[in-house]
């Protein structure tokens, strides 16, 4: 497997999630946030977290010895400068605000080797607007992880009409090293939340309208779906399972 050296930026619940399954995978992961309080937070998720390496070992996923090594692979830092030293790639984790991102986009560019890509974890966010707000917008795309990063296994790559294909194919290489189905996407920027979101979004809007009709309750709409479309839950299960995510 050809490994890559990867600072994540933004240690919360995603980008702890994010580095860990990079890191168990063989990958180098430099993670990156504002201060010491947020760092101990993500080392605590990654170590000790409903799905961190602590549980993996628990459930017969991953060995003693394979949760050392991935934890091995993983650095931690308050200096974004130093977390971007000599990287492959970059993947931002911070929240869905589109001011800060450009902020963070403009300071990645800044400190990031040239041939880096930057990855966006954007939920929804048009990626083209983050590309051009750097001066390599064919090196800056979307790769949008599901929750809980550890089981979901979709990687939505999220592409605007400059993107170097070389540079696409290194990441599909990289999610396809970390037991990922990499589905290539186009950016729609006046439109939030490419595919998979924007589906689900329609389907909680008319869940939650035909419970406010009296058509059926949530307990009904979950149990028809699973036995007539043979969803693995409903809306309203997705919701709650989200939610404890």
């Amino acid at each position: 497997m050809n490994r890559k050296t990867i600072a994540v930026t933004g240690g919360g619940v995603m980008g702890a999630q994010i580095a860990q399954v990079l890191a168990v995978h063989g990958h180098t992961v430099r993670i990156h946030d504002l201060d010491d309080r947020r760092l101990a937070a993500a080392r605590e998720r990654i170590v000790d977290g409903r799905f961190g390496l602590r549980a993996s070992v628990a459930k017969g996923k991953l060995t003693e010895q394979e949760s050392q090594a991935a934890a091995d692979r993983l650095s931690y830092t308050t200096d974004l400068a130093a977390a971007c030293d000599g990287v492959d790639l970059v993947q931002e984790a911070v929240p869905e605000d589109m001011g800060l991102k450009v902020r963070v986009f403009r300071r990645l560019d800044e400190v990031s080797p040239p041939g880096a890509v930057l990855l966006s974890n954007t939920a929804g966010l048009p990626v083209s607007a983050l590309a051009y707000a750097t001066d390599r917008p064919a090196l800056v795309f979307g790769w949008h992880w599901f929750q809980p990063c550890a089981v979901m296994r979709c990687a939505e790559l999220v592409v605007h009409d400059r993107v170097d294909p070389e540079a696409l194919a290194a990441v599909t290489a990289v999610a396809e090293s970390c037991g990922r189905r990499p589905v290539v996407v186009h950016d729609q920027p006046l439109a939030w939340g490419f595919v998979a979101n924007r589906i689900n979004a329609a389907v909680r809007h008319e869940a939650d309208q035909i419970v406010a009709e009296g058509v059926a309750t949530p307990e009904q709409v979950d149990a028809i779906m699973r036995d007539a479309l043979r969803w693995p839950m409903g809306p309203f299960e997705m919701r709650g399972a989200a939610a404890l995510g």
